[in-house]
Order: structure tokens, then sequence, then C-alpha cells
């Protein structure tokens, strides 16, 4: 026997030869419910159109009348500004107590505690009376010395401000709820980010204000979205003060005139409505510009940035 005989072979490596797999051919689970849920549904709200429609009770013809009345429109302004306004009051105080409630003095979360307590366990039409009885109750504001001479007097009667006392009652009750949303976003931040605060020399108001709050902002910002739409249908309750310049108070000095309360407040409900959709396209574009970087799933641009990342890569090599 030959040497070359008595070597053992060598053994040549298989080459695996790689193919994609079949594609997978899904049939999608049939749910006849759904579909029948849906006819339902459309057979329902159609029947519940065409009743309104042909009820004469609906005086549609004096609906389309006051929808585009200039009364109307000027109303749905002054809600709107009072929306706006109020809700400015209650985020900047809200800020403030949500910050005074985290405070390590007790001073300021005992008065922040009690303000939260007084505004959150009462009903807002009742305070929204309270102040539309202020000028009954303090008729003249005096600024002084205690027990000395006064520096100013104000006649709160002569005021006739009820815009005012709206915007303020509005303003104060939202500030006891925005708050809380202030501080459940602020409690979101990782204790880690105010110790690394701390260890670089910053105070606590400094980490409040430069580190913890705009991070918090994306916890913060869609109860603060659905706050205020809330508090643009809360105005239609500032008749308590009275306000009748608003978008409900024009509509009810229309009806107790036409006596035809049901489009008038048809018409009233139309432009909440309106309203409403814009502000939710809003918080929607708002919320989604805050959440970047809570989601895990990639967008399309971070995928395209990843594929012509890779293709370079693969250039290079």
């Amino acid at each position: 026997m030959s040497q070359d005989e008595t070597k053992p072979a060598a053994s040549t490596p298989a080459v695996a030869t790689e193919s994609e797999p079949e594609p997978i051919k899904a049939i999608p689970l049939r749910r006849p419910g759904r579909w029948i849920a849906a006819a339902v549904i459309l057979v329902l709200l159609g029947l519940f159109l065409w009743g309104a429609k042909t009820n004469p009770a609906y005086h549609w013809d004096t609906y389309w009348k006051y929808l585009r009345d200039a009364r109307i429109a000027k109303g749905a302004l002054v809600t709107l500004e009072l929306t706006v306004l109020a809700m400015t009051i209650g985020v900047v105080l809200g800020v403030v107590l949500a910050v005074m409630r985290l405070s390590p003095n007790p001073v300021l979360r005992s008065v922040s505690w009690a303000y939260l307590w007084i505004f959150r366990g009462t009903p807002v039409y009742v305070q929204l009376v309270f102040w539309g009885l202020f000028p009954s109750l303090y008729k003249t504001i005096t600024v002084g010395v205690p027990f000395g001479p006064s520096l100013a007097d104000f006649d709160v009667q002569g005021w006739q401000a009820p815009f005012f006392f709206a915007m303020l009652g509005l303003g104060l009750n939202e500030a006891a709820y925005m708050a809380e949303i202030v501080r459940a976003g602020i409690n979101s931040v990782g204790e880690g980010q105010r110790e690394a605060s701390t260890a670089l020399g910053m105070s606590w108001a400094q980490t409040m204000r430069r580190t913890v709050l705009p991070q918090a902002m994306r916890v913060i910002i869609p109860p603060t979205g659905n706050e205020l739409i809330s508090m643009l249908k809360t105005t239609s309750l500032v008749t308590a003060i009275p306000l009748t310049t608003d978008l409900y108070g024009r509509a009810r000095d229309i009806y107790s005139v036409n006596f035809q309360p049901i489009p008038l407040l048809l018409v009233a409900a139309t432009w909440y409505l309106a309203i409403t959709s814009v502000l939710m396209v809003g918080q929607f574009y708002l919320e989604r510009y805050y959440s970047r970087g809570m989601s895990k799933k990639l967008t399309g641009k971070q995928l395209k940035a990843m594929a012509s990342m890779q293709r370079s890569a693969l250039g290079d090599q």
C-alpha cells in the first residue's frame, strides 16, 4: 500500500446554498361580526338623521339662519379669548403651585395643598357664582398700612367687569388641576437627573427650571391639551357671573326672544364642535412633536438614513 493511499482523504467543506424561503400565503381571518356591527350602526345612524331631518320641532330653517349670524360669531370670538386667557392663568399658576407642592419648604407645601383642596373640592359653577357676587361682598378694596392711612381705594362695584371675573374664576380653578398635571410630569423625570444637577452645583430652583421641567414637558403637554378643550366647553358656565357676550350667552339671548331654543342650542353646539375639532388637530401635532424619542418604532426618514449608512459602509469595504 502506497503512502498516498494511507493518508486520509481531505474533507472538502460543503458549500451551503442559501435560497430565499417561499413567501407565506397568509389568509386573513374573516370577522363577519365586525361587518354586521358596522351595518347595524350605519342603519341606526341613518334612521336617526332621517328622523331629525323630517322632524319639524328642530326648526332647521332657523338653524341655518343663525348659524352664520354675526352675533354668534362675535360670541365665539369672546369664548376663544376667554379660553386662552383663563388657560394662561391656569398654566402659569399651576406650574407655581406644583413647584411649591414639591418644595422642601413646609410652608409652601401647605399653602399649595390648601389651594388645591379648596379649588378642586368645590364645583366650578359655585366658584363662578362667588366671583359674580364679588362686588357685593367687597364694595371697596383699600390698599395701605393696617390701622394706618390708606394709599389707594378701589370701587369694586363700579368696575362692571364680568369678563374679568369670568377669566379670573376659570383661571384660578384650572390652576388647581394644572398643578397636579405638572406635578405628575415632574415626578416622571428620573431621580438621577436631579442628583446630577445637584452634583453640578445647581440649586433646587435651578434644577427645576433647567433640568426637570424641560424633560417633563412630554408628559405635561397631552393632558394640558385635554384641559384646553375642556376649558373651551366650561366657558358656557360663565352665565353664573353673569357674562352674556360669550357663545352660549349670545345663543341664549336670541332664543329668549324668538322662543326657539332647540335650533339655537344646535347652533352653539356646532360652533363648539368646530372649534374643538381645530384644537384637537393642534393637540395631535403638539403631542407628536413632544413625544419624539419615546417610541421605539423608527420613522420612514430614520429607516432611509440607516439604509444609506449601511450602503456607504458596504461600499467602503
